[in-house]
C-alpha cells in the first residue's frame, strides 16, 4: 500500500504519502488563496522527500469537503486526474472526518465537535462521539445558531478558533492534515469500508453565480 493523500477543502493545502503503517513525507501550507498554485509543487516535494516516484502510488485519498467552491475543486480535480493517469482507485473522505481522526491522535477521545471556516460568518461542522464516529451529516450554520448543541464540548478546527464565544474549549488541531486523512483511509480500506464519491461536498451554492434575470444580448 502506498497512498497519496491531498486535501484543499480548507485554507490548508496538505499532502502526504502513507505506506499503510507510517507517513513517509508530508507538506502542510496554510494559504486560502493559493490552492491551485501550491498543490502540485507540494506533491512533488512530498514524493521527492520520500524518494518515491508517482508511478509507485497504489491509491489516491482526497478530502471531498465540505469546503468553499474554488479551493475544494483544486484537490478533487487533481486527485481524479492522478487516479486516471495511474490507473489506481481514488478514495473520497469527509474533510471533517480527517480532522476528527487527527484530534484523536492529539488525545481527544470524545464527544467533541469539528468546525471549519465556511466564510459568510458561518462554519462547516459536525459532532463526533469519538475520533472515528460522526453523529449525523456535516452541516453549515451560523455559530450562534448551534451554540446550545455544541455547548461544553471540546472542539477542533479553524472554525472553532474564529468563534470562541460559541466554541469555548477549542483545541488542536486547527488545520486539516493529509497525513491523518491517509491513516484514516488505510484503516477503512483494511476494514472493507465504503468511501465517498469524489464529488464536492459544498452544502450550499457557490459565492459566484450568474445574476438572476440575466439579459442575453444577441447581435442582429
Amino acid at each position: 500500500m502506498l497512498l497519496l493523500a491531498v486535501d484543499t477543502a480548507t485554507p490548508a493545502v496538505t499532502v502526504a504519502l502513507y505506506d499503510g503503517e507510517s507517513v513517509l513525507a508530508e507538506s502542510n501550507q496554510v494559504d486560502a488563496r493559493r490552492h491551485g498554485e501550491l498543490l502540485l509543487p507540494s506533491v512533488d516535494k512530498v514524493l521527492a522527500e520520500a524518494g518515491v516516484k508517482l508511478e509507485a502510488v497504489t491509491g489516491i485519498v482526497v478530502g471531498v469537503g465540505p469546503g468553499p467552491y474554488t479551493g475544494l475543486r483544486v484537490g478533487l480535480v487533481t486527485a481524479s486526474t492522478f487516479a486516471s493517469v495511474l490507473g489506481v482507485p481514488v478514495h473520497g473522505l469527509c474533510t471533517l472526518d480527517g480532522l476528527a481522526y487527527a484530534a484523536g491522535a492529539a488525545g481527544i477521545e470524545g464527544p467533541f465537535t469539528v468546525a471549519t471556516d465556511a466564510r459568510r460568518k458561518e462554519v462547516y461542522w459536525a459532532r463526533y462521539e469519538d475520533p472515528r464516529t460522526r453523529v449525523g451529516q456535516p452541516a453549515v450554520d451560523r455559530p450562534g445558531d448551534i451554540a446550545e448543541r455544541v455547548a461544553g464540548l471540546p472542539s477542533v478546527g479553524q472554525g472553532a478558533r474564529l468563534y470562541p464565544e460559541v466554541f469555548t474549549d477549542a483545541r488542536d488541531p486547527e488545520h486539516q492534515s493529509a497525513a491523518a486523512l491517509a491513516a484514516l483511509a488505510a484503516q477503512r480500506l483494511a476494514a472493507g469500508a465504503e468511501f465517498l464519491p469524489v464529488t464536492p461536498l459544498y452544502l450550499r451554492r457557490p459565492d459566484a453565480e450568474v445574476p438572476k434575470n440575466y439579459k442575453v444580448v444577441t447581435p442582429k
